[in-house]
Parts: structure tokens; C-alpha cells; sequence
């Protein structure tokens, strides 16, 4: 993206993240995350709030025209980072991607109705994008102002106030905006195998909306934009599940000993380690191209969905073996984490999916 933004250094944007972690630590713990898991719906409300009060968690890309702070996505990518850490039920991902959206579009008239509420925290936000079988078509179609069809996987739908809506085919996608509450809108809260990601599908019967003009590149520069902001949370969840694992072997004995002392295992942990810093990387430049709008933005975020989905995986699947049979069990935050890795890479497009739509435009 290329809208004007300020300038944050790099110790800036860690004092920030030392902020978001430290307010994490101390109000979301694994005790109330689970908590906030089992409500209806699913989300801490009075964190959500504290977060854009406090911290304006909400506002940092948002222009400061707009009552945003007037940062960049690579601050998101900071906060979402320690959010990764965290797995708390939260709407930051599909916030960040539904202000996404409506700053690609640059419609000021748009942007001036729709992101000071976006801004405060006190509309939640969220795309409706994917159709039944995936993000390459989406699954509402608009016609004369109206939206028909059915969105599936559309994250935090249940706490939703404002859908952002790709409604279209592969040949043109438009965007529109629309209240949850608005009729002929059925918003279908569904079961998931994570948790901390709450899913839903949202039905569009003739429903009202409001039309967004838009570029025709409009879900791609999205598409790139939203994988790299989610590898930013998947390596949070990353160092996370390594954080989990190192800590466990050292307190853990077998055979009189603590079983982190074990070559064999020390080695593992250490694949791990390269295995985070690795997306850690990639992750961080994907972000900044994006931000930015290099020519290289779409395949750097590309390579991080790619490399840090699959990291995340291995990862997390290496922490349930070191874990041993205590890694399985639903109390254990490890299988937290396991779960979300699997989840998260379904997330706009698969990575097999993504690797064979590259190697389709490389090899002739």
C-alpha cells in the first residue's frame, strides 16, 4: 500500500509490541482466552475494548483523517505478532483485513463513513470473501445494489457489525459494505476444530448494500495483503509453541534426567528455533513489501503464507511429541496451538494451492 503514513522506527514499533505483550500478559491469560472461547459469541468484548482504547490496536493503519493513528500495516503486523502468542478471541485479523480492504479501494467518501467507527473499536469489522470452495471465486454475487449468495469461513462473523463484502467471479470482483443487522443478512455461527478462531457463514437474501468503487486489482493487492498480516500472527503462534516446548523439557524428567539435557532432542528444538526465525524473517518483509507496494509485494506474501503455514505446522507438531501424552489433551495449551496452525493455513488459499498457482505463472 502506498498511502502516506508515519514514519515509526524499528524500536518504536518493538516498544509496541512490548506494550501489546505486556497488556496480554497481564488481562488474557490461558485461563480467561479459554474462558472468552466458550461464549456466545465468541470474543472478549472488554479486551477488544481495552486494546483500541488503550492502544488503538484497531487504528494504526487507519489514516489520522479518519481517527486512526496514522501508521502503516507493518505496525498490525507487530501487534498481530503478539496476538499470535496469545490465541486470545480476539477480531484483529479480520479487522485489520476488512480496513484493509477499504483503504485499497480508496474511496474517500467510504473511508470518511466507515473507518472512525472501524478506528474506535466500536464497529467490528470483517470480510465476507470466500465462496464453498475457497477464496479463488468469491460466494455472493451483487446485483442493482443487492447482495445474494453465501460467504463461508468469514472470521469473527458472529461479532461482526460491518461486513465488507467481494462479490463477483474470477473476471470481476466488486466490494460493498453492509450492516450485520440489516434484513435479508443471516449470520450462521459455525463449529470449528480452533477454538480461538471463531467461524461463520453468512447468507446475503437481496440484501441492501452499500456499493464501494474499487480497482479491478482489488482482490489480489487484498489477497496479498491478508496472507502477509496472517503469517505475521502465525509466527507469534510459532515462537509460541517452541516458548511451550522448551519450557516443558526443562522441567520434565525421564530415566533420572531432564529430558532437555537429551541430544537427540536438543537438536529437534533447534530445527525448531531456525524453523521461527526463518518465518520470522520472511514474514517481516512480505509485511513491509506490502506496506509499501513493491513490484515483488504479491510473491514475497505468497512465499510467507507458504513457508510460514508450514513452519507453524511443524512446529506446533513437533511440540505435541516432545509434549509426549500430556501434548493431546484439550487442557494443554500446546494442542491450542496445534490446532490453530492447521486452521490458519487454510486461510485464503491453501499452501499447495498457492504453490501451484506460482509455478502455473513461472513455467510456461
Amino acid at each position: 500500500m502506498t498511502a502516506d503514513t508515519a514514519t515509526i522506527s524499528a524500536d518504536e514499533r518493538a516498544a509496541l509490541a512490548d506494550a501489546i505483550r505486556e497488556l496480554v500478559g497481564r488481562r488474557a491469560d490461558s485461563t480467561s482466552a479459554r474462558a472468552a472461547m466458550r461464549l456466545t459469541p465468541r470474543m472478549d468484548r472488554t479486551l477488544w475494548s481495552t486494546l483500541c482504547t488503550e492502544i488503538g490496536a484497531a487504528s494504526l493503519p487507519i489514516p489520522e483523517e479518519y481517527g486512526g493513528g496514522g501508521a502503516a500495516f507493518s505496525e498490525t503486523g507487530a501487534v498481530l505478532e503478539e496476538f499470535g502468542r496469545a490465541l486470545t478471541p480476539v477480531p484483529i485479523l479480520a479487522t485489520a483485513v476488512a480496513t484493509a480492504a477499504i483503504l485499497l479501494a480508496d474511496d474517500e467518501s467510504t473511508s470518511r463513513d466507515l473507518l472512525p467507527g472501524i478506528a474506535s473499536g466500536e464497529c467490528v469489522a470483517t470480510v465476507c470473501w470466500a465462496g464453498r470452495h475457497g477464496w479463488s471465486t468469491p460466494g455472493v454475487t451483487a446485483d442493482a445494489g443487492l447482495l445474494s449468495g453465501t460467504a463461508d469461513y468469514v472470521l469473527d462473523g458472529e461479532s461482526a457489525d460491518l461486513f465488507v463484502v467481494l462479490a463477483g467471479d474470477v473476471d470481476r470482483v466488486t466490494l460493498h459494505a453492509v450492516e450485520s443487522n440489516t434484513d435479508g443478512v443471516t449470520v450462521t455461527p459455525l463449529p470449528v476444530v480452533d477454538p480461538s478462531r471463531p467461524l461463520s457463514r453468512v447468507t446475503f437474501d437481496e440484501a441492501p448494500a452499500r456499493s464501494i468503487p474499487a480497482g479491478p486489482d482489488l482482490a489480489g493487492r487484498l489477497r496479498a495483503l491478508a496472507w502477509a498480516l496472517l503469517s505475521a500472527e502465525q509466527v507469534g503462534g510459532t515462537a509460541a509453541a517452541l516458548d511451550l516446548t522448551v519450557e516443558y523439557t526443562k522441567s520434565r524428567k525421564q530415566f533420572g534426567r531432564i529430558i532437555g539435557s537429551f541430544q537427540a532432542l536438543k537438536h529437534r528444538m533447534a530445527d525448531m528455533y531456525a524453523l521461527v526465525e526463518s518465518s520470522r524473517s520472511i514474514s517481516r518483509a512480505a509485511v513491509a513489501a506490502v506496506t509499501a507496494g513493491t513490484p515483488d509485494a504479491e510473491d514475497l506474501a505468497a512465499a510467507a503464507h507458504v513457508h510460514c503455514s508450514e513452519a507453524f505446522q511443524a512446529v506446533a507438531g513437533e511440540g505435541i511429541q516432545l509434549h509426549g501424552g500430556i501434548g493431546i489433551t484439550a487442557e494443554h495449551d500446546i494442542s491450542l496451538f496445534f490446532k490453530r496452525a492447521h486452521g490458519s493455513a487454510q486461510l485464503f488459499g491453501q499452501p499447495h494451492e498457492v504453490v501451484a498457482e506460482l509455478g502455473a505463472r513461472i513455467l510456461p
